[in-house]
């Protein structure tokens, strides 16, 4: 039984989402789990918060789902999904912006240059297992949103330019111009040890992972 499971896991994408609509929906948590930390990233690095981040990714698994059949395999599994969290990330920052009045300090599009980030830790900071990934975490959250997004997919979550590109619907030449300004913007000393700091910045695992892949299951059981 054990080896079984094990070789489920091993799936491709493609071939859990063939097993998924064919009726085996439960198997849809492997898709999650493969994917949380990606789809966590992408999503804070645009809401900015850990816990509408989870309330996002949540919006966009369940909208996946009910629109597998549509998956055409024209690209990766991993970026149509990407896109969907991008997007329901996208749709959640917009609906504020229409009741949240633009705050001093911000241009006219409400992109502010010197944003002011909580020093109230959170959860998800309290369990960083080193102080660098914290630093990481708050520098990233200065930079504008339109070079946020970039940084995440590309420098920590190290997806090639092309597969950015595609994710946030931007040209490659874009994505390189705004990694190449996000870097700038970054302090050096912080830019020149992220390789070390990135795998635990951002933690998405143990009991948020498991909380979104059983709430989502659960929403698609009830579907």
């Amino acid at each position: 039984m054990m080896d079984a499971v094990l070789d489920i896991e091993a799936l491709p994408d493609e071939d859990i989402v063939s097993r998924v609509l064919s009726g085996e929906r439960d198997l849809f948590e492997i898709i999650m789990r493969r994917y949380n930390r990606r789809i966590y990233r992408t999503v804070r690095s645009i809401v900015r918060d850990s816990v509408e981040a989870e309330d996002v990714m949540q919006d966009a698994y369940v909208r996946a789902y009910t629109n597998l059949g549509q998956f055409a395999g024209l690209a990766k599994f991993s970026t149509w999904l990407t896109r969907i969290a991008v997007n329901e990330a996208l749709s959640r920052v917009k609906m504020k912006k229409r009741v949240v009045h633009i705050q001093p300090g911000e241009d006219s599009n409400g992109v502010g240059m010197n944003i002011y980030v909580s020093k109230t830790p959170d959860p998800e900071q309290n369990v960083l297992a080193k102080e660098l990934a914290s630093v990481l975490e708050e520098a990233v959250d200065s930079l504008p949103e339109a070079y946020r997004s970039v940084f995440m997919l590309r420098q920590i979550e190290d997806m090639s330019t092309a597969e950015t590109a595609e994710c946030l619907d931007l040209s490659e030449e874009a994505v390189k111009v705004r990694l190449f300004r996000a870097r700038a913007l970054l302090r050096d000393e912080i830019c020149s040890r992220i390789g070390s700091a990135s795998p635990g910045a951002f933690a998405f695992a143990g009991r948020r992972c498991d909380r979104i892949v059983a709430t989502v299951l659960d929403r698609i059981r009830r579907m």
